[in-house]
């Protein structure tokens, strides 16, 4: 016997056929989503697009340890000191187009201007992948090189009488010295001879690295009234003002910053970092109240705690600062960078 075919469903109609060429239409009743349209964006998938969400996994300490004894089965997840720890990293890495001059300064001397210079080019150079530079523009034989290098057999006065000479990264590399990461410019090292680092002397000096590096930290020496000193001012893109938590520190540094007001840089004075290096401070001082005083005034304040290793004044070792102090400079670096996006 002849099998019959079975009836078609009458809910759903024949579907008709389009011009030759084109995709055929899905049905109304169909389930299956209508065929999408190729896409013109042939951009590739980002890494989130493809990768499945995963925890952080800890770099430090117990959760660190514990990580790893159980094979990852078990994840803590970063700490807050870890999270905040990579949020300034991410900070301190901020894109910079050209060339970005930080002037650290103060109208005193032994408030730690030296030291944060170097610690500040250290963090900066370390956790950036672009060129860092750092210059003693001190008039008066500064001790920049020794704290960093213990290399000061070249000085900016030799880079200066070869200036014209000087076209190339390999140029300027002889006349600078390297501690990690970061380049290192001596200051002239006779004292018979340090006046004679002039404004221009400096502009031109200034003007030359920044064709070569993207972040120039100077070391501006004790004082505001040298001639070098207003050439670090009409470069500079940024200030930091060191001062201490104790009466003579706090107020040299207020000081510093009305200067700044009454000889024409009151944006740089409101743009600046003040930084309260804590060498020295007494239980008689109200330290809440310093800091308030330059919330008010500037952009932000840091302060660094007391460090023992720092505190001998010998060649700086970053592997030997205190945990807190590391965190410090890594708080520095990236108040200095937020500078960076506005550029």
């Amino acid at each position: 016997m002849t099998a019959r075919p079975l009836p078609s469903d009458p809910a759903e109609p024949p579907r008709r056929p389009g011009p030759p060429g084109a995709a055929p239409q899905a049905s109304p009743w169909s389930d299956a989503p209508p065929p999408q349209p190729p896409r013109d964006d042939l951009s590739p998938l980002a890494e989130s697009e493809v990768l499945r969400p995963r925890a952080d996994r800890p770099r430090t300490g117990w959760r660190r340890t514990l990580f790893e004894l159980t094979g990852g089965r078990v994840n803590p997840g970063p700490g807050s000191g870890e999270v905040r720890r990579e949020e300034l990293l991410g900070r301190i890495r901020t894109p910079l187009p050209g060339a970005h001059r930080v002037a650290v300064t103060s109208v005193k001397g032994g408030v730690g201007k030296t030291t944060v210079s170097a610690c500040l080019g250290l963090t900066l150079a370390e956790h950036r992948g672009d060129r860092a530079i750092v210059l003693d523009a001190n008039p008066d034989a500064g001790t920049l090189a020794d704290r960093l290098t213990g290399d000061a057999r070249v000085t900016v006065r030799e880079l200066l009488d070869d200036l014209d000479d000087v076209a190339t990264w390999t140029d300027v590399s002889r006349y600078t010295s390297l501690a990690g990461r970061l380049q290192v410019l001596a200051s002239e090292q006779d004292p018979a001879s340090g006046d004679a680092f002039r404004r221009d002397e400096y502009e031109a000096v200034s003007d030359l690295l920044g064709r070569f590096f993207n972040i120039i930290v100077t070391d501006s020496g004790t004082g505001l009234v040298h001639s070098a000193m207003e050439g670090t001012l009409a470069r500079a893109d940024s200030v930091v003002v060191v001062g201490a938590p104790t009466v003579d520190g706090a107020g040299r540094a207020a000081k510093t910053l009305d200067w700044l007001v009454a000889h024409g840089h009151a944006g740089l004075a409101r743009d600046a970092v003040v930084v309260l290096s804590c060498d020295r401070r007494s239980a008689e001082v109200d330290v809440s109240r310093i800091r308030d005083h330059f919330r008010s005034r500037v952009r932000t304040v840091v302060e660094i705690p007391h460090d023992p290793h720092l505190a001998t004044g010998g060649r700086i070792d970053p592997a030997r600062l205190r945990p807190a102090t590391s965190d410090a400079f890594l708080e520095l670096a990236a108040a200095v960078a937020d500078d960076f996006a506005g550029r």
